[in-house]
């Protein structure tokens, strides 16, 4: 095993501590989830180490991750982060590496792609984000960068949401840009 492998695998405590937030934070919010049962949830997790580092990257930055639903096809749970706001963890960062490569002054410290890979997530995408806002109010304070199409990025752009007015809307940026209230919420899949 590699140091890098050693990193991402959890105590026996973190885990045991891991399954109870993530167990309450389910059982608290069962309208995210309709349909799944803990003891599946579980069960999945258990049998998925490197998983379970990921979500607990995920809960140590801020993001609340819950359980919003399972691919019929592959069994799989997947997770979103379900903080209110943008993870706090997560913010100040531009949209990906090469946004961050091409700041001349002023760069923030990392990008949103390079942290979600770092802790082995994705970034949400549009349709993501809008069913995200679809389990409750997200983002009423801030803002989240999602997962731009591939046009959009080759044009120097990014996309971020957020909720104002009763309403979801999402915008475009250029990438390089990054803003104290603006991070980025992960999905992964175990």
């Amino acid at each position: 095993m590699t140091g890098a492998e050693t990193n991402k695998k959890l105590s026996a405590e973190q885990r045991e501590e891991l399954l109870g937030t993530l167990k309450t934070r389910f059982e608290k919010n069962r309208q995210r989830h309709k349909g799944l049962e803990w003891a599946k949830v579980k069960a999945r997790l258990e049998s998925n180490a490197g998983k379970l580092w990921s979500l607990h990257e995920m809960g140590k930055k801020g993001g609340g991750p819950d359980g919003v639903g399972q691919d019929k096809k592959t069994g799989e749970i997947i997770f979103f982060d379900c903080a209110a706001d943008s993870p706090k963890g997560r913010t100040s960062v531009c949209y990906d590496g090469e946004a961050l490569d091409s700041r001349k002054e002023f760069k923030p410290k990392n990008s949103a792609m390079d942290l979600a890979a770092a802790m082995g997530i994705e970034l949400l995408t549009e349709e993501q984000y809008r069913e995200l806002q679809t389990l409750g109010e997200f983002d009423t304070k801030s803002s989240s960068w999602v997962k731009a199409p591939a046009d959009i990025r080759m044009l120097g752009g990014a996309l971020f949401g957020d909720r104002r007015f009763g309403h979801v809307f999402v915008y475009h940026n250029g990438a390089q840009s990054y803003y104290a209230g603006r991070g980025f919420r992960g999905s992964l899949r175990v």
